[in-house]
């Protein structure tokens, strides 16, 4: 049997299941409903964010699997993304994606003189773990029922997972924003539903 664990040697984001919301109260613009986590849950989460692991919850569906991590947004007061899988979703997603179409039309643009040439940075748009990477700011992210992707889905973001970092390939080497990292005390809290 696990002992408990000592929270009193934790980090300031203690998880305590115990900051319920109030009848009709809404959490970044969505309904929040109170949950009660068991122990052991609570543990399991606090246990992740010392560690700085993804937290994998696996159950039926509509057992509280997304309404924990939420709920852990919400007593944390930090943002909560979510990234709900689909079938067509690529590890990269997460991360970012590129607009190359835009960025050729623009540089074709900017050749004949008609708009001024942009940074290739602009054509950049962050995936939600992209988005808590580059925004340095501690975060919940959500990527909910992963076992509707590829199989390769996961094994594609095991560096980015373990690192908290990843490279925009479309920039050159020498771009500034090529490698996004989160700092140490910056690391999102990440929860992998799957049913």
């Amino acid at each position: 049997m696990v002992e408990a664990l000592d929270l009193q040697s934790f980090p300031s984001n203690i998880y305590t299941g115990e900051t319920q919301p109030q009848p009709d109260e809404r959490f970044q613009g969505q309904p929040i409903y109170p949950y009660v986590p068991s122990s052991e849950l609570v543990d399991a989460v606090n246990l992740a964010i010392y560690l700085k692991r993804p937290l994998l919850l696996k159950g039926e569906p509509g057992c509280g699997k997304t309404e924990l991590a939420r709920a852990v947004a919400y007593e944390l007061a930090l943002e909560f993304i979510p990234f709900p899988v689909k079938s067509t979703s690529r590890a990269r997603d997460l991360l970012y994606t590129y607009d190359s179409v835009a960025r050729l039309r623009d540089a074709q643009l900017a050749n004949s003189g008609e708009v001024v040439r942009r940074n290739a940075f602009d054509y950049v748009n962050f995936g939600p773990l992209g988005k808590a990477f580059y925004e340095n700011r501690k975060a919940v992210v959500l990527i909910d029922e992963i076992d509707k992707a590829d199989i390769d889905f996961p094994n594609d973001l095991l560096w980015e997972l373990e690192r908290s970092e990843f490279e925009i390939v479309e920039l050159p080497d020498n771009h500034e924003h090529r490698k996004v990292s989160a700092d140490e005390t910056a690391r999102p809290i990440i929860f992998i539903t799957s049913n």
